[in-house]
């Protein structure tokens, strides 16, 4: 995340928290990221320097006005015209992160070499829970190269319980073994 994404994003979360609207802001934010990004030329064009700001901001006026809370339409229009569009999906994940400071949310990803099961996700959430004290979102990414186990990664630590985990352990011990 850049200097710039982070000083957007806590301008517009300190007045979005003020106002009692930082849920709605975040949900927003995020429906507005997704789309953006899923039409990457949009950013390219709201970045053209070519292109006069009051036009880009007119695009951006067409596109969210009457879609989105007025804060976050007044963001999209300073990002454009300060020339930061494309700094959108920075200020996104920002704003998501102080969100989540606020509110004890803890984003967790928990990838596994098959899909868990509803059980097993509520079981690791409860337990992920207890141990934070946070309310954790559980995210299941699913790779079968790690052969199984499980691998967590959360508030920037990583717990690494999968066999091909333990297989690089042993595989590391044996090279580094003097015969």
């Amino acid at each position: 995340m850049t200097r710039v994404a982070g000083e957007y994003a806590q301008a517009l979360f300190s007045l979005a928290r003020d106002e009692k609207l930082d849920d709605r802001i975040s949900k927003e934010l995020q429906i507005v990221s997704e789309t953006v990004c899923a039409e990457p030329t949009f950013l390219k064009i709201l970045s053209a320097p070519n292109l006069p700001k009051a036009e880009r901001c007119e695009l951006v006026d067409h596109c969210f006005k009457d879609r989105v809370h007025p804060y976050v339409l007044n963001f999209l229009k300073v990002l454009t015209e300060k020339g930061y569009a494309r700094q959108l999906p920075d200020c996104v994940s920002a704003y998501t992160e102080l969100y989540h400071d606020a509110h004890g949310i803890l984003p967790v990803k928990a990838v596994t070499s098959i899909e868990l099961t509803s059980v097993q996700t509520e079981k690791l959430k409860s337990k992920l829970e207890k141990m934070t004290g946070k309310q954790v979102v559980l995210s299941n990414i699913v790779d079968p190269a790690c052969m199984g186990g499980i691998r967590l990664d959360y508030d920037g630590k990583r717990v690494d319980d999968t066999v091909r985990h333990r297989l690089d352990d042993v595989r590391s011990l044996l090279i580094n073994t003097a015969l």
